[in-house]
């Protein structure tokens, strides 16, 4: 008998499946509000206006894909053989999100400060 077996119960595996989906579908209509919300910042050139928008359409992709992200690591540590299988998933998971995060702080960084730059301009 393998010792290093790691084995979720059917029922609780279905039960978690359905969970998953039902976060899944739930996060999906959060961002399309967050989206539609996002896009009703208006049509106007202005500067301040156009910067916001930006900011909060990037601010909404990245949490999209950080929840993406999340949510694709759970379906797999759900369908995880083993305890070998899980510290990997896990170590991959982390490993990507800390690169992930640095990615868009750096980005949103740029992002807000072309806005600033933008806002500071003579008109």
């Amino acid at each position: 008998m393998e010792t290093n077996r790691f084995e979720i119960p059917k029922e609780m595996r279905s039960m978690a499946e359905a969970s998953f989906e039902q976060a899944r579908k739930a996060f999906e209509t959060f961002i399309g509000s967050a989206q539609q919300t996002a896009e009703t910042f208006g049509g106007k050139s202005d500067a301040a206006r156009t910067s916001a928008k930006d900011i909060s359409a990037k601010a909404i992709a990245f949490a999209e894909k950080n929840v993406q992200a999340s949510l694709t690591y759970a379906q797999q540590l759900i369908h995880a053989k083993d305890l070998t299988e899980v510290m990997r998933l896990h170590t991959e998971y982390v490993q990507a999100q800390m690169r992930a995060l640095a990615e868009q702080a750096s980005e949103m960084g740029q992002t807000v400060t072309r806005a600033a730059m933008d806002a500071t301009k003579p008109k």
